[in-house]
């Protein structure tokens, strides 16, 4: 009895293992052949983009697309984490590495999208070459944003910035030479659309620009953009692999993404794997 007892035991173990086993498989494979995804992005141009120009070639290829709209930057990474959403898509790589180092998040890029660029807008200019010396212009009180902004500027001619600096972390002490002695007024980005009335110049990001119903064509100069600072598609860095983040990457690599791009998202930067085609 005891050596019966004993041998139903260890078939009983080997049965719940395999049987875990078999889950587990079935998971796996489940997740490689999903083929309903949840997109999360800001509510906005990139919202826009997955519902225009990403969905349309996912549902040709048998996909169900849904997509949430996060008003704040915090969750869609969260939610991405936690596995409420299946992909994402508002962050620049910059933002997306310092914030998956903070929260201990294991999320990876799959592909750049086209991005709407900042520009310097005017109601008082209408070009670098009117600008008068002592002017003031509205810059993004955070750090990377006015990074961009300062480039935008150099770009222009009008400062000049210490070369053995990270120039995407410039600042305003950094200013080797100011021009037209312009005078800076860091403001929260989100009021930079507004400042254009009511100040000489404004850097206004291409997100809340458009938000704002600007057209970014109308902008004094938009930026040459860093690829660091386009948008792009993440999702967690275990399903990078699976077929139908491969179908992702596809469907923005296709030709139809970039033609609605193109015809839809006029003055977005392409990122330089698209120009480069």
């Amino acid at each position: 009895m005891k050596k019966l007892f004993l041998l139903c035991a260890l078939i009983g173990l080997l049965a719940a293992c395999g049987g875990e086993d078999a889950s587990s498989a079935t998971d796996n494979q489940e997740t490689e052949e999903k083929k309903e995804l949840t997109f999360g992005a800001t509510a906005g141009p990139y919202s826009d983009m997955v519902t225009k120009a990403i969905k349309p070639i996912l549902e040709a290829k048998g996909y169900t697309i849904e997509l949430v709209e996060f008003s704040d930057y915090m969750q869609p990474n969260l939610a991405l984490s936690q596995e409420d959403i299946d992909a994402n898509l508002f962050q620049h790589k910059i933002y997306l590495e310092s914030f998956a180092t903070e929260h201990e998040l294991e999320l990876s890029e799959v592909v750049s999208v086209p991005t709407a660029p900042m520009g310097i807008y005017s109601a008082t200019f209408e070009s670098f070459d009117d600008i008068t010396e002592g002017s003031t212009i509205a810059i993004p009180n955070d750090p990377t944003n006015a990074a961009r902004a300062f480039l935008i500027l150099q770009d222009a001619g009008l400062i000049t910035i210490d070369s053995s600096l990270d120039p995407l972390t410039v600042s305003e002490k950094d200013v080797e030479n100011n021009v037209k002695k312009l005078k800076f007024q860091p403001i929260e980005a989100a009021q930079l659309p507004r400042a254009v009335d009511s100040v000489d110049l404004s850097a206004v990001p291409g997100n809340f620009a458009i938000a704002a119903k600007m057209n970014l064509l109308d902008a004094i100069q938009l930026e040459n953009m860093p690829d660091q600072y386009r948008n792009r598609v993440v999702v967690n860095t275990k399903d990078l692999e699976t077929s139908w983040v491969k179908d992702i990457q596809e469907a923005i690599e296709s030709e139809e993404f970039e033609k609605t791009i193109d015809e839809q998202f006029k003055g977005f930067g392409k990122p330089e794997w698209m120009e480069s085609k």
